[in-house]
């Protein structure tokens, strides 16, 4: 049940992922460790003329789906619902929770914040657009509503799990995975709820990517060599490459954890969101870097710790011209040298970027290191942008060993939206 009280220390007590490089924490962190990339040639990318030809999609979904969905639940429900779901589920298992299904009670004491980017964009163009122009509105079923709405990632899942929290799907651009884990932090934290599973999703739709396509910000370069193509850091970076699927976490009251005996992955000790104003250099694509650097700074303060306590950065880093300023932004945020600032790395440079779920997808990356003691490598960066060349030392381009105690996840998104989230290292 909920604690009054506020000041609750939050910990991790459950993770699921669905990425274009794994499915579950086993596969997930092989791939990390090993610098496996999930990034594909997508023929229908091709088809359609788009100029980047190559994304991250998870694989094997149409079987693995009918493992945790009914024929039923399937029928109305698209690719973002689907990860969401079984990302979702697994997370729930993961966390030692009772069985689920139709039968299950309603849990009151957990909810959901479960965020996407664009929604429900596969079903408006697949159906929903085609059929209204034709006229068939009619034939549109009684299920379009909830799968077009944004708020259907969330709440499909909470009705699998009987969720009786607060359920609910926030957008920030890219920087949603991450806010969603802040925003369960602050509500288990305060003591109005034990448990939330937090994340994001986002499904694979050539609709979802074409607007970014046409902005030209998508690599174009590599559509012969896929998993040469997401390069963060890189001097040779032509664009981020598309990327879908969801990352899951449990968090939970280390009170309500204790009582029950849960295993614990890290401890949540702050987090921030904030925007720059879209002032002085930022814009709806661009961070200001003041609130870039005031979002790192009150996410630090909020936890009680200095600059000098951060161990190691999982990176927004997307591989577009934004990677130098995020690297400086950063050590202005720790007023540090760039020789001294942490090991930083880009889960990106594997699985693309996920729009909405990048930073849950991510999260669940930084949780994993911490957890088992390593730093995955960044792989496609060994030509370092000249502008990050005096990072070099802090680059993490190899797997290595680990034994820090913090890891800042950081999150940047269209609309200069900023998030910072501070996992520490569990012990008694």
């Amino acid at each position: 049940m909920a604690n009054s009280e506020t000041n609750q220390r939050v910990v991790i007590t459950g993770l699921g992922v669905l990425a274009p490089n794994g499915h579950g924490l086993d596969a997930y962190e092989a791939a990390l460790r090993d610098g496996i990339s999930g990034i594909r040639f997508i023929p229908k990318l091709a088809e359609q003329n788009f100029a980047c030809q190559v994304g991250g999609v998870p694989l094997g979904v149409d079987e693995l789906q009918h493992a945790y969905l009914g024929a039923d639940d399937l029928l109305a429900m698209n690719d973002a619902m689907i990860y969401a779901a079984i990302a979702g589920i697994d997370c729930w298992r993961d966390a030692g929770l009772r069985a689920i299904g139709p039968t299950a009670p309603v849990d009151w004491d957990t909810g959901a914040i479960v965020g996407t980017g664009i929604g429900g964009m596969q079903t408006i163009g697949e159906r929903l657009i085609p059929m209204v122009d034709k006229g068939r509105v009619r034939r549109l079923g009684s299920t379009m509503v909830e799968q077009v709405m944004c708020s259907a990632v969330s709440a499909k899942l909470g009705g699998l799990l009987a969720l009786g929290g607060q359920t609910t799907t926030n957008s920030s651009a890219c920087t949603t995975g991450t806010e969603a884990v802040i925003d369960a932090y602050h509500k288990i934290r305060t003591g109005q709820i034990a448990r939330m599973i937090a994340g994001g999703a986002e499904g694979a739709s050539h609709y979802t990517w074409s607007g970014f396509d046409a902005m030209k910000v998508l690599n174009s370069q590599s559509n012969d060599a896929p998993e040469r193509a997401s390069r963060p850091m890189s001097a040779t970076a032509a664009g981020f490459v598309p990327g879908s699927g969801a990352g899951m976490l449990m968090l939970e009251s280390l009170t309500s954890a204790q009582r029950r005996g849960a295993r614990i992955y890290a401890e949540v000790i702050g987090g921030n969101v904030n925007s720059g104003g879209q002032r002085d250099g930022g814009s709806m694509t661009a961070p200001n870097p003041e609130g870039v650097v005031r979002c790192i700074r009150a996410a630090l303060a909020g936890a009680g710790i200095g600059p000098g306590d951060v161990d190691a950065i999982n990176g927004h880093l997307t591989a577009t011209f934004a990677d130098p300023h995020e690297l400086e932004n950063w050590r202005r945020a720790l007023d540090v040298d760039a020789a001294q600032l942490p090991p930083i790395n880009a889960t990106k440079s594997m699985i693309g970027h996920a729009l909405g779920a990048a930073g849950a997808l991510e999260a669940v990356a930084a949780v994993l290191q911490l957890h088992h003691g390593f730093l995955h490598g960044s792989i496609n960066c060994e030509d370092l942008h000249p502008r990050i060349e005096p990072f070099r030392a802090s680059v993490v381009d190899r797997t290595r060993a680990f034994t820090g105690r913090i890891i800042a996840k950081s999150s940047f998104g269209f609309g200069d939206v900023n998030g910072c989230v501070l996992f520490r290292r569990w012990s008694h």
